[in-house]
């Protein structure tokens, strides 16, 4: 009779804990085709989980909304684009809108995803209430996702709209006119001209403007 492996005799909570302190995405999917178990314990680990990083894994909407929404302690997402990085459209901020995690976000980076638009990131930031950070830098987003941050984000306290060149003053007065918590913001690289950035300051004196 073939002998039980030390790794088998892990109870299952232990072994999901382990896969916790896993950083890397791509050996999560590894350790999840290793065996049944394994992959139980993966998905188990994504439900106690605070923080997912995708930046520099290939991925789609589906793939991504699917992992997030069995991360139930989520409150940091990291969908930034890199070199082999995934490529996220307004289809997958709606289904990931849809997480039941959502309303405890923290912190979201979509820094260089070309693929979205104002049509998925108003409807992200329409459940995202518990935000504090967001990276959309790189974006092709318009006033209409500042309007939406505006509106649903009351707790934002660091924001980039690094090279973000469809937003304007308008936006932005809206921005920090609501988002009283706000303590940075990056707009480096936008369009808005530099007298913009004294009625912002009037508005809010203590607020980091980078630019």
């Amino acid at each position: 009779m073939e002998e039980e492996a030390e790794i088998d005799r892990l109870p299952m909570d232990l072994l999901a804990q382990i896969f916790v302190f896993i950083s890397s995405f791509t050996d999560l999917a590894q350790a999840s085709s290793v065996c049944k178990k394994w992959k139980r314990g993966v998905k188990r680990s994504l439900a106690r989980r605070e923080s997912l990083s995708f930046a520099g894994c290939k991925m789609d909407d589906e793939t991504i909304a699917r992992l997030i929404r069995h991360a139930y302690s989520l409150k940091d997402i990291d969908i930034s684009k890199s070199r082999w990085g995934c490529q996220i459209t307004d289809k997958g901020l709606y289904r990931i809108s849809l997480a039941k995690c959502v309303s405890n976000l923290t912190s979201i980076s979509l820094w260089g995803m070309t693929g979205v638009t104002d049509k998925g990131v108003v409807q992200l930031m329409s459940r995202t209430n518990s935000l504090q950070h967001l990276n959309i830098g790189g974006t092709f987003i318009t006033d209409e996702s500042l309007f939406a941050i505006a509106d649903n984000c009351p707790h934002l306290k660091t924001l980039v709209l690094w090279s973000c060149r469809h937003v304007t003053e308008n936006g932005l007065l809206v921005l920090v006119n609501k988002c009283r918590k706000l303590e940075s913001i990056n707009v480096w690289g936008t369009r808005v001209p530099v007298g913009c950035f004294m009625g912002l300051l009037t508005i809010h004196p203590g607020l980091m403007i980078k630019i």
